[in-house]
């Protein structure tokens, strides 16, 4: 399967702080990858080094063939990726509706209809401002902002945060109808196990650097490793 991203050897610091050591991995288009670990991993910054937000001093990240190593954020955005930062970052005092109507229309599947369609809660309050929307409601909303962009590749960053049980199943509910839509989803999340269930491949982060890397089920059907991602260390994910 070809790849959506591939990113080789990065390194990205903030400031002196040396936060990512030689990440490496592949989002295979139309599958849903996992990046897995600890708080403090580096999930986040490889994020923002594929997006173009922290871009790495070293190493290289391929966007659907295109070398983006050194573009900025708008132009990599422009190939086709979609990002849902942590935190979800609606606008407050606008209405869900005006909310949506943020990004620049780009053509293809997904217009204002078809999202109602797909989060119909965002459609019962597409009158109400993002300050007056719960926590689930709000991370809908950031994820249907992403998607009026149409995008080939989504980065989510931590969308069950904070979040109620059933909205979380939600949320993971609308991930996977991405798949059945033909977009590839790398996702980083803390919820183990529900992310295992959705993905097709994982990696797990320690420290700034790929400790495991495998099939998201075989990951699933070891509880040690699960538990052990809770404070994982670069010894005890050493595949032999």
């Amino acid at each position: 399967m070809s790849a959506a991203i591939e990113a080789d050897n990065l390194h990205s610091f903030y400031g002196k702080s040396h936060i990512l050591h030689g990440v490496g991995l592949r989002v295979a288009e139309g599958g849903i990858t996992a990046l897995l670990g600890r708080n403090g991993a580096g999930k986040t910054t490889t994020l923002r080094a594929l997006i173009g937000l922290t871009p790495p001093r070293q190493g290289r990240v391929m966007v659907f063939g295109v070398d983006t190593t050194h573009w900025p954020s708008f132009r990599i955005a422009a190939l086709g990726v979609g990002y849902v930062p942590e935190g979800r970052h609606v606008f407050p005092n606008l209405t869900v509706e005006e909310n949506l109507k943020v990004p620049l229309e780009r053509p293809g599947p997904w217009t204002l209809p078809r999202i109602y369609q797909l989060f119909p809660a965002l459609a019962d309050r597409r009158r109400n401002r993002g300050r007056q929307l719960s926590g689930g409601e709000q991370e809908m909303l950031a994820i249907a902002r992403a998607l009026l962009l149409n995008p080939r590749v989504l980065l989510l960053d931590e969308p069950s945060q904070g979040l109620a049980p059933l909205v979380v199943r939600e949320v993971f509910r609308i991930v996977v109808e991405m798949r059945r839509e033909g977009i590839s989803v790398l996702l980083v999340e803390q919820n183990v196990r529900m992310s295992l269930e959705i993905a097709d491949y994982a990696y797990v982060l320690d420290d700034g650097s790929v400790v495991h890397a495998g099939s998201a089920r075989e990951l699933a059907a070891d509880p040690a490793r699960i538990a052990a991602l809770a404070g994982a260390t670069a010894e005890q994910w050493t595949d032999p």
